[in-house]
């Protein structure tokens, strides 16, 4: 609940100010009315409004809705009476907001496909499409679970694609932590005592001193350099197009990580084509919707290319392959499901394969990483080692007694 602070008059025609707590605008008025007070004007008030604004709605929040709307609308309950109850019970300020302006336009007499259009920052164009689909064919039921289950599915891919890049990045992390211990700490020490020696020092030995005084002496470059890159990366991919396609490449070819990524890309490609066409969405405007789910340049400029063939008449396996960016087995299932007719079947089978493939390839992954991280660190202990004592080493083989 959200507090109000409120203008409003009485039946004597005298203003009447003062602060309420209220769910949203109409609701608001109707507790004053109840007063026998007139709304005039108000606002929201304290830290209470800040949340409202600036609150964010989690994935999880638009499961637990999907699931309510699915059993209220399967058990008959009324749209503006399932969301009343839902927004009584939210504990997401910024969620509850937007449900009570689902309610707001629903009872100005919009549907609620055309409400949710006006937060496409929660309800994308796939959500929205699928909720008018279900509109129309009056099984909004099954649309509603439809997306929970696909909601659910995207959390387990989120979660999975974070195991991928999490643990490397945190060991990575420490790796990078003990290099720069030992650069500006350890290795300063025992370099002056081999410079004390007064001989002549092998190539590695000069270079490790040499990286040594890089750290001791510009240790806010070393830090400040990856994040310039950074920050300078994004600012390329967010002025550039031809920028943001070369890097979408690049992404798919990255070793051990890039075709899962690519997988990713094509299990996402074919849930969702099955749902929207499960949904009665017409085939081109799947693809079109699907050029914005698969979050990758090259993928997505391929789909365009293809809804472009369909569109000049080309039938859809020709289009797809003519592409040439999915691989056989999609082609194959597309092939099967344009000739019976349950494209959304063949493609589910797709979804189901590349799942599968996913999580073998990510606990491989994973198996690997921890080796590769090890050899990593050893090869740098080991050079430090050889650069510092292999001049030790000289200088006593050389000692006659």
């Amino acid at each position: 609940m959200a507090r109000y602070a409120y203008q409003s008059m009485n039946a004597a025609g005298k203003m009447v100010r003062g602060s309420m707590e209220a769910a949203n605008l109409p609701d608001l008025e109707l507790r004053l009315k109840r007063m026998e007070l007139d709304l005039i004007d108000c606002k929201l008030q304290g830290q209470k409004a800040f949340r409202q604004r600036r609150g964010k709605v989690s994935r999880k929040d638009l499961i637990n809705f999907c699931f309510y709307m699915e059993q209220l609308s399967g058990a008959g309950v009324p749209m503006l009476e399932g969301l009343a109850d839902l927004r009584d019970s939210m504990d997401n300020p910024r969620f509850r907001g937007v449900v009570a302006d689902l309610i707001e336009n629903i009872e100005g007499g919009a549907q609620l496909s055309e409400a949710m259009n006006r937060h496409p920052h929660i309800f994308d164009k796939t959500f929205t499409s699928l909720v008018a689909a279900g509109e129309q064919s009056a099984e909004i039921t099954e649309v509603f679970k439809n997306l929970a289950d696909n909601l659910k599915w995207q959390d387990e891919l989120a979660s999975q694609t974070r195991k991928v890049l999490m643990y490397p990045a945190f060991v990575g992390t420490i790796v990078l932590g003990v290099t720069i211990f030992l650069m500006i700490f350890l290795v300063p020490q025992l370099t002056g005592f081999i410079k004390s020696m007064g001989q002549d020092l092998p190539f590695h030995t000069r270079a490790l001193i040499f990286v040594s005084n890089v750290f001791i002496n510009y240790w806010y470059a070393v830090l400040a350099t990856p994040v310039l890159i950074f920050i300078g990366i994004k600012l390329l991919l967010h002025n550039s197009a031809e920028a943001r396609y070369k890097a979408a490449g690049y992404k798919l070819r990255i070793p051990l990580i890039g075709p899962i990524l690519y997988k990713i890309i094509l299990a996402r490609f074919a849930t969702f084509f099955a749902l929207l066409y499960a949904s009665g969405i017409t085939i081109l405007d799947c693809i079109r919707l699907c050029e914005e789910i698969v979050a990758n340049e090259v993928v997505a400029n391929g789909l365009r290319r293809a809804r472009q063939a369909i569109s000049d008449g080309q039938g859809v396996t020709a289009a797809f392959q003519s592409i040439e960016i999915f691989p056989p087995l999609v082609i194959r299932m597309l092939k099967v499901g344009e000739a019976t007719g349950s494209m959304d079947t063949a493609l589910r089978n797709v979804s189901y394969f590349y799942n599968r493939e996913i999580k073998e390839m990510i606990e491989k992954v994973q198996s690997l990483i921890e080796p590769v991280m090890t050899v990593i660190l050893g090869l740098i202990l080991g050079w430090i080692m050889l650069s510092v004592l292999g001049p030790i080493y000289d200088t006593i083989s050389k000692v006659k007694v």
